[in-house]
């Protein structure tokens, strides 16, 4: 099996990785890994700063748990439990993410991937050893909005990791953007839909909409917006579009609420 043959066995010794890279555990899930119960791993540290994110002390966080008392927690909940769920953070920054994935495998578990797409030589690693079982991917921005969004100026990373999805189609994929019309417009959307278009793209995309609370800090304390996004405007795809978070959004357009 290729998962077998091309993952390692088992994890970095201290010191090759960080010995505490997680953040925390959501024990149970039902929303974050489509058609399965799962729970998630929270990866500390991100390689992005966008301005919307809801979980700001996990970016900043150098992690509070390791690897080893994760895997313990899943050991006791075999048979109850789908898949597991890497998110952050940004998990595939994490260097004994392969030997992780391996060890889960051998439990059992399917695998969804959560990833901003900044490490593609580590998503190809992945999809080459068959290690994955759902990706989601998030297309902060086009490219001239890219660094203002996300606070780095590596789209090309991106843009290679979503070639690589793209270019699959054993690996159910979605994308998905975030919508502040502070920081992106209808334009900027349209921009996005064209390019999965032309890359072939197959998978689902999600235009998700920022929703503001005061009880709740973003990493760039935005502030609520001024507008919605007006989705009436945005081009019908070739692919499945989903409205997420949007009030009583109408399905236009070729597009799926």
């Amino acid at each position: 099996m290729a998962t077998a043959a091309l993952l390692p066995a088992s994890l970095p010794a201290p010191g090759q990785a960080a010995t505490l890279p997680l953040y925390s555990v959501t024990p149970f899930t039902m929303l974050d890994f489509p058609g399965k119960t799962a729970c998630i791993l929270w990866f500390a540290g991100c390689n992005m700063r966008c301005g919307y994110c809801h979980n700001p002390q996990i970016v900043r966080s150098k992690g509070r748990g390791g690897i080893e008392q994760a895997l313990s927690f899943l050991e006791k909940r075999r048979g109850l439990l789908d898949g597991v769920v890497l998110s952050g953070g940004e998990a595939s920054a994490y260097p004994g993410l392969p030997a992780l994935i391996s060890r889960l495998k051998v439990m059992g578990y399917a695998v969804k991937l959560d990833t901003n797409g900044l490490h593609p030589d580590a998503i190809a690693h992945l999809l080459a050893a068959e290690a994955l079982d759902y990706v989601a991917l998030d297309y902060k921005a086009p490219p001239h909005r890219f660094r203002a969004v996300t606070g780095t100026s590596h789209y090309q990373r991106f843009s290679r990791t979503l070639g690589l999805l793209a270019s699959q189609h054993r690996v159910p994929v979605e994308v998905r953007t975030t919508v502040h019309t502070g920081l992106l417009d209808e334009a900027d959307i349209e921009a996005i839909i064209a390019d999965l278009e032309k890359r072939g793209f197959t998978g689902t995309y999600a235009i998700q909409n920022f929703i503001h609370s005061d009880d709740r800090e973003t990493l760039g304390k935005l502030p609520a917006q001024q507008r919605l996004l007006n989705t009436g405007r945005l081009p019908a795809a070739t692919f499945p579009v989903i409205l997420r978070n949007f009030p009583e959004a109408p399905a236009r357009n070729g597009l799926l609420c």
